[in-house]
């Protein structure tokens, strides 16, 4: 039976699907030498957590890593296709789930929702009340969209449904939903009430939101970042948001995962923090776990994955698994 190892525990019935196909696995540890060593006779890997690049070297038997969702910074694809080793996501299986995110912390910084809640508990109803007179509508205000994949469009239609204008900064024009102006991304950064990363972390976004680019943000404007921790310049941030220049920050993603728990991050009162969780949900947890799944099962009858990310890979696979020819599913 193949051994399908997965970083972490996924939904009940993804686990059932996956123990159909072969031995189901859960890594009992996270560390770069921990998953090397349960990954040697792995078959196919399930990823939820950073693979080391040396794992690939060390697993004769692996023929496939399986992303647990899209994006792809968790899989060092380079030392993956030179080992012949198949790389598959799951793209826009959460994105809905993250869109809907973006609005819930937009929503709950522009009606100071944290600092009502917090102070009805601790100070009373007046003082939680008197947060209320310097609340914001999001109705009639600029979002401005950076990268328009199954997430930026997601974001852009619940947007245009809250009547803003959505202005957009992407690779592929021709991704742009109706309605939508493209924008150079200094120009983005100036003219948006909220700017929403969305993009994928490359060389070229590390470090995109800069300090340049925040000290043109409005002096009430919201960041938003759902894409990757390192698009941001967290010591621009840090800055603009301790002399006051932005109106606030919602957080998902950070340079370093777990965030320290004495980050200066925590000190703000206008920024809300989520541990890399708006992609998850009971719903998006199953619609990704199965899409992985599904990749692995295509995998293992001898099928290429749906979502190839390195077509690359593929001439060395059948030399490594000439048993299996590689068939389009």
């Amino acid at each position: 039976m193949p051994v399908i190892l997965s970083t972490h525990p996924l939904h009940p019935q993804v686990e059932t699907r996956l123990a159909e196909a072969g031995i189901l696995r859960i890594a009992a540890e996270r560390q770069p030498a921990a998953l090397v060593e349960e990954a040697r006779d792995a078959d196919i890997v399930i990823v939820r957590a950073p693979l080391p690049p040396e794992l690939f070297a060390a697993a004769p038997r692996l023929r496939a890593a399986i992303r647990h969702g899209a994006g792809l910074d968790m899989i060092p694809i380079k030392e993956a296709t030179a080992a012949g080793v198949l790389v598959a996501n799951v793209p826009g299986a959460n994105a809905r789930t993250v869109a809907e995110h973006v609005f819930l912390v937009t929503l709950a910084m522009l009606r100071r929702l944290r600092l009502m809640d917090r102070d009805l508990r601790t100070s009373g109803w007046s003082a939680a009340r008197a947060h209320a007179d310097h609340g914001a509508e999001l109705s009639g205000r600029i979002m401005g969209i950076v990268g328009m994949g199954n997430v930026g469009r997601a974001v852009c239609r619940i947007a245009q449904g809250f009547g803003l204008e959505v202005i957009a900064n992407t690779r592929t024009r021709s991704a742009l939903p109706e309605g939508v102006r493209m924008v150079g991304l200094d120009e983005l950064f100036a003219q948006a009430d909220v700017v929403v990363l969305c993009c994928p972390l490359t060389d070229e976004t590390r470090g995109l939101a800069d300090r340049a680019r925040i000290g043109r943000m409005k002096p009430t404007a919201l960041l938003v970042n759902v894409s990757r921790g390192p698009v941001v310049d967290d010591d621009a941030l840090l800055a603009a948001l301790s002399e006051g220049r932005i109106g606030g920050a919602a957080l998902d993603v950070f340079t370093v995962q777990p965030l320290p728990q004495d980050h200066p991050y925590f000190g703000f009162d206008n920024v809300i923090l989520t541990p890399h969780a708006a992609g998850i949900t009971r719903e998006s947890m199953l619609r990704m776990g199965m899409g992985a799944a599904e990749e692995a099962v295509r995998v293992l009858k001898g099928e290429l994955p749906v979502n190839l990310c390195n077509p690359e890979a593929v001439a060395l696979y059948r030399t490594r698994f000439p048993q299996q020819p590689l068939q389009a599913g």
